[in-house]
């Protein structure tokens, strides 16, 4: 599949989540989540030759595609690709002598470019192998977990990641058929599962598990702590923070890290019986897309939103 920077991914909430890090011209920026480049580009535009972003992406895909633009921007001096898991956020900034930023925005949904590419996996729409890895250079793959995980810790991922009621059953009869056969490609896995699935719901449960196995090989939800704490300690007083969820496990460790500090939501509080946090809210509701842009961009559908300024 031939791609560009700009069909790799189509960004979701671009306005509102840049000029919700309200850019000063010479500051340091971080955008944990390349994809194709909309919202890295969109603060390229509006940082001066002073200021600098850092972007990371841990598929190479995106790197290859971030086309001319970015290299220009690079030659320029006031971008750096960082090709990383952002769970690493921290390490990298120590090591290129980044000791705050200004701010950092996170767009955590999946590129449009990976449920569209039928050979990695992540969509039900072709029978691909079931890999739905992230970095191709490592980790366990979607068929891994599916063949060697105990079959407890199987219903485990998928009624935690996806919310999935019949999670019980639908892990005992993948231990029974793999018994007989791995099951190693999507149309496999499917056949599996679709039996446990309401017809008139078919979709929107397969969607579920296959999200449950994508958090499971990414590591999806440790990650995002550990880049939210980084963020935490990094963003210098009146910086901000700008992430865009899209289901309720990744909005409620976003919304505990803005309001308490902490992604558990554990509530500090002084001798006044005040919340301790590091973080006030910019937006007091969380900002959804428009009409217009749910109809132009289904992906954006269940994006939400979340703002906050340093303290």
């Amino acid at each position: 599949m031939t791609t560009t920077a700009e069909t790799y991914h189509v960004p979701v909430l671009l306005k509102e989540s840049v000029d919700g890090l309200n850019i000063q011209p010479g500051g340091v920026y971080v955008d944990v989540t390349f994809g194709g480049g909309g919202h890295s580009r969109e603060i390229l535009d509006r940082i001066s030759r002073d200021g600098h972003l850092y972007s990371f992406d841990q598929d190479a895909d995106a790197e290859k595609n971030a086309g001319k633009f970015f290299a220009e921007q690079q030659e320029r001096g006031c971008f750096t690709f960082v090709r990383s898991n952002f769970r690493y956020l921290k390490n990298w900034m120590r090591y290129y002598g980044v000791e705050q930023i200004d701010g950092l925005l996170a767009d955590l949904g999946v590129s449009s470019h990976h449920f569209d590419d039928e050979s990695r996996g992540f969509s039900f729409r072709f029978d691909a192998p079931l890999d739905m890895r992230m970095n191709k250079r490592a980790g366990k793959t979607a068929a891994d977990i599916v063949n060697e995980y105990e079959e407890g810790t199987l219903a485990d991922v998928f009624y935690q990641y996806g919310e999935t009621k019949n999670a019980r059953r639908i892990a005992s009869a993948i231990v029974k058929q793999r018994s007989q056969r791995p099951i190693l490609t999507t149309q496999e896995f499917i056949e599996v599962a679709e039996s446990f699935c309401r017809k008139e719901q078919e979709k929107k449960e397969l969607a579920k598990l296959f999200q449950a196995l994508r958090i499971e090989v990414n590591q999806e939800m440790r990650a995002l702590k550990e880049m939210l704490v980084s963020a935490t300690e990094l963003i210098k007083p009146g910086g901000r923070l700008s992430v865009i969820t899209y289901h309720s496990l990744e909005d409620r460790i976003v919304k505990n890290i803005m309001k308490t500090g902490n992604t558990e939501g554990k509530r500090q509080q002084d001798f006044y019986g005040r919340i301790e946090t590091p973080f006030v809210a910019v937006n007091s509701k969380v900002i959804v897309p428009s009409d217009e842009e749910q109809e132009k961009n289904p992906r954006s559908r269940s994006a939400k939103l979340r703002i906050a300024e340093k303290r």
